[in-house]
């Protein structure tokens, strides 16, 4: 009985890090990251206006380079800040 609730255990832990790790863009199936989605692009940028790294948020490297250019053009159109407050 003890390995099987052993293995429950480990079956919860494997299930929870499967889930937090994985991008959130690959999740929605999104193919192209938009500059004007200010909520979405928020989340991945700090207080400060630096955007957040890979492991932080989990995003695939092929995203996280899409995520790079729309922020960039966010800010340049004056959605998001270039610094904090």
């Amino acid at each position: 009985m003890a390995s099987n609730t052993k293995i429950k255990n480990l079956k919860k832990l494997l299930k929870k890090r499967e889930s937090r790790n994985k991008c959130r863009f690959t999740r929605s199936r999104v193919e192209y990251i938009d500059y004007k989605d200010v909520q979405t692009l928020q989340k991945m940028v700090s207080q400060q206006g630096k955007i957040y790294g890979r492991k932080r948020t989990g995003t695939q490297a092929h995203f996280q380079r899409k995520l790079k250019t729309a922020v960039k053009r966010a800010r340049f159109l004056a959605l998001l800040p270039y610094m904090g407050r």
